[in-house]
């Protein structure tokens, strides 16, 4: 899906084609190179880029960032340094026990365990985990991906 945009540097009622948007997320830490580290072996994350303190990184094709806490700014703080966490990062995965085990043997918090719910859907297998930076992931399966009703 794409959609058209104007081009503001074309002659008036011109349209350029785009990508659509993505949403990703920054995630704030205390040490970005400690953090780049655990995401790339608990999580099997693919670095894209990093500037030292700010770093790109990836999924599966899903890219999300670090930050390292910016003392000027308090609004950047980790959640390990606050002691609270305002977001929940939600991962889909064809094998979400695998993905939570491996980010557990990595140093990784366990959640209150993986379990299978009962959604309009069907079943949806979810658990979680919180990383070492305090910031609490979801993973589940992909059954939610889709639009509803089926």
């Amino acid at each position: 899906m794409t959609e058209e945009l104007k081009d503001p540097s074309a002659s008036s009622g011109d349209t350029v084609s785009a990508s659509p948007p993505v949403i990703s997320v920054m995630l704030i830490v205390e040490d970005a190179d400690a953090a780049v580290a655990w995401y790339k072996t608990a999580l099997g994350a693919t670095e894209l880029w990093n500037l030292g303190g700010v770093a790109g990184l990836e999924i599966s094709g899903a890219a999300f960032f670090l930050h390292e806490v910016n003392p000027e700014n308090r609004t950047e703080t980790s959640p390990s340094q606050t002691g609270v966490t305002s977001t929940r990062i939600e991962v889909f995965a064809d094998d979400p026990d695998t993905f939570i085990e491996r980010a557990v043997a990595a140093g990784a918090i366990a959640g209150a365990g993986i379990e299978d719910h009962q959604v309009p859907w069907g079943t949806h297998r979810q658990g979680g985990f919180t990383d070492p930076s305090g910031h609490k992931w979801s993973v589940g399966d992909r059954s939610p991906l889709g639009p509803f009703p089926r």
